[in-house]
Formats: structure tokens, C-alpha cells, sequence
């Protein structure tokens, strides 16, 4: 990937409220408008149930596995069963949406799917423990997601020709991954933490599947994003939640951002409520960057503002406030960086 690749000044995490894949595609390729309103991306709606949720979606791209819904989760079957054949069939809709909405655009289009840990902590194997208990069962599982997420890329370009496709693998259990805070499925223990080196390794593999073709982002909304560890794996940019940023996350984001790594800043609340004024929801970066004596001018390049997490929790109403807010927010930063 190209270090002057542009995420563009703002975009949105993946989920949206509501069932109508239109409306959101809609609203989404409205909002962030390429090369000054941000990078316009394929929404995500999980209310309309199992197989639109995050986990379902893309286990629906897996290939040779399947996985259906049982009372304590997705488990991997032997078939294509209705689960697996809703998840495609919703991704067709979302797809069918995006490329209305995409004709003639030219620019960055974002598209988000499960990462493989996060992916190997939630997905069950037939004896009712998560793929991270056995070390072959991740393997097959990284492999089948890895050609999976080349098939799915190719059918996005296909139908959106003029976009350079940015691949978001959304990593939320990476930590607990890392750390063996993984429930057991008596719920009484809790797996090994997973070697650092095996996780970075296989991460590495799944960013490798797009880094020639355009760029991959990885997103945890949780504490401690291991920032480094991401880098080196080959992530282009990291996005995260910037409320739960300390200060012992300086060093690692002052060295991100010197080696070229982009930071999508989760910035916008993802609970209903008054917004603060735009310049109001950028000042902690404006502050993180006067603390790291990192070079204003590099803000507004560096940064890309979103909100803190998925907004399917949210009214539509708010949803469209929160992102609208996010392309304000950046504007700010761009003419304001000090």
C-alpha cells in the first residue's frame, strides 16, 4: 500500500440502524462524498437478525465451511444450511444497494468483515467449544476466511469498477485473544491466551490478501488496541475508540503515526445525546497531538474521524446526526489543527 494512500477525512464504522439496505446505502454514500466529505462505505444492519449480524455476515463468506445458529451461538456445520444461505442472500441486498448508489463513483469504499480471532473466539466447533481451542481448527478457519474475503473484494469491485477498496477486518476480541480472557463454553474457565507471534502471523496472512489491491484498517473498540503488534502485521491504519486511549498508548500512536500508519479516531459518541460542537469532538486529538510534538500540518492527513463504535444501537434519526457530525468534526481539524 501506497503511504499516501487517503482514507479520506471521515467515514463510519459498518453498522446502521434499521432493515432497509437502500436507505442506508443511501444515507451513508450521501454523507461522506469523496475526496472532501469522507470515504463512503458498505453498511452492516444486524437488526434484521442471525446472518446480518457481524459474525453471521461473514461467516457467510466463508468457503468449504458453514456455520448455522444455535441457542449459544454460530456453530460450524458440514452444510450450507438457511442460515448460511440468509447471510449471502442479505450481503446480495447490502451489495445491490451500494453499487445504485456507487454508479460512476471513483475513490476509496470501504468494506468491513469479522477479523480471524475474533472470528475463531465466537464461531463454536461440533463439541461446543470456540474454534481458539484448537490451534488446527484456527488454521482451516484463517485459510477458508482468507478466500473468502478474495471472493467477496473481487464481487465488490466487479460492481463498484471506479473504487479503490479499503478491507476493515474488525478485531473486537483481539485483546482477550491475546491476554486468554476467552470463556470456555462451561463458562467456568477460560482458553490460553494465544502466542503473540501465531497471532500477528495469521493476521498478517489475512491483511496479505488485499495489500497489493488497496489497503486494510483494523478496527477494536476495546482497551490496550495492541498498535504495534497491528503495524507490524501489515495494517495500513488502526481505528479505534478514542475515549479509551491512556497515556501509556502514547508511544505506540507517536511511532504509528511517524512510520505512516493512519488513525481512524472513533471520536462520536455511539450513545444517543447531544452532540458537542465539532471542534469540541476533536479537541483530545488536538491535545494528543500537542503531547506527542507531532507536527500539526500531519493532522489532518493522519487522521480519520468516525464514530466510536457501530451505530446499530442508535435511531436513524441519530445515526445520520452522528456521522454528519464526524464530516464536520474532521473539517474542523483540517482548518484548525492547532
Amino acid at each position: 500500500m501506497n503511504e499516501n494512500f487517503s482514507f479520506g477525512a471521515a467515514t463510519g464504522i459498518g453498522s446502521m440502524p434499521g432493515g432497509d439496505a437502500r436507505e442506508a446505502a443511501k444515507t451513508i454514500t450521501g454523507t461522506f462524498e469523496w475526496p472532501d466529505g469522507g470515504m463512503p462505505y458498505l453498511p452492516e444492519l444486524p437488526a434484521r437478525g442471525p446472518g446480518a449480524d457481524m459474525i453471521g455476515r461473514t461467516a457467510g463468506l466463508l468457503v468449504e465451511l458453514y456455520a448455522r445458529v444455535e441457542p449459544s451461538g454460530w456453530r460450524i456445520g458440514d452444510r450450507p444450511g438457511r442460515d448460511t444461505k440468509r447471510a449471502r442472500s442479505w450481503l446480495g441486498e447490502d451489495l445491490d444497494a451500494l453499487e445504485e448508489f456507487t454508479q460512476g463513483y471513483e475513490g476509496p469504499l470501504k468494506v468491513q468483515a469479522v477479523g480471524p480471532w475474533t472470528l475463531a473466539a465466537a464461531l463454536e466447533l461440533k463439541n461446543g467449544e470456540v474454534a481458539l481451542s484448537d490451534p488446527g481448527a484456527c488454521r482451516d478457519l484463517a485459510g477458508s476466511l482468507a478466500e473468502g474475503l478474495r471472493l467477496h473484494l473481487a464481487e465488490v469491485r466487479r460492481r463498484v469498477p471506479g473504487a479503490t477498496i479499503v478491507l476493515q477486518l474488525d478485531e473486537p476480541s483481539l485483546i482477550a485473544v491475546l491476554r486468554g480472557q476467552v470463556k470456555t463454553a462451561s463458562g467456568y474457565r477460560t482458553h490460553r491466551g494465544v502466542d503473540r507471534q501465531r497471532v500477528e502471523a495469521t493476521l498478517r496472512d489475512i491483511i496479505g490478501v488485499h495489500t497489493t489491491e488497496g489497503a486494510v484498517v483494523v478496527h477494536s473498540c476495546a482497551p490496550d488496541v495492541p498498535f504495534a503488534l497491528l503495524r507490524r502485521a501489515g495494517a495500513a491504519a488502526i481505528s479505534f475508540d478514542f475515549s479509551l486511549l491512556t497515556e501509556r498508548d502514547d508511544d505506540a500512536i507517536g511511532e504509528a503515526v511517524e512510520g505512516g500508519t493512519k488513525l481512524f479516531a472513533g471520536v462520536v459518541p455511539t450513545a444517543e445525546g447531544p452532540l458537542s460542537d465539532p471542534a469540541g469532538s476533536v479537541m483530545g486529538v488536538r491535545t494528543l497531538w500537542r503531547r506527542l510534538g507531532l507536527h500539526p500540518g500531519l493532522l489532518a492527513d493522519a487522521v480519520t474521524v468516525t464514530p466510536s463504535c457501530g451505530l446499530a444501537g442508535v435511531s436513524p434519526a441519530y445515526a445520520r446526526q452522528a456521522l454528519a457530525h464526524c464530516v464536520k468534526a474532521a473539517r474542523s481539524l483540517a482548518d484548525n489543527p492547532e
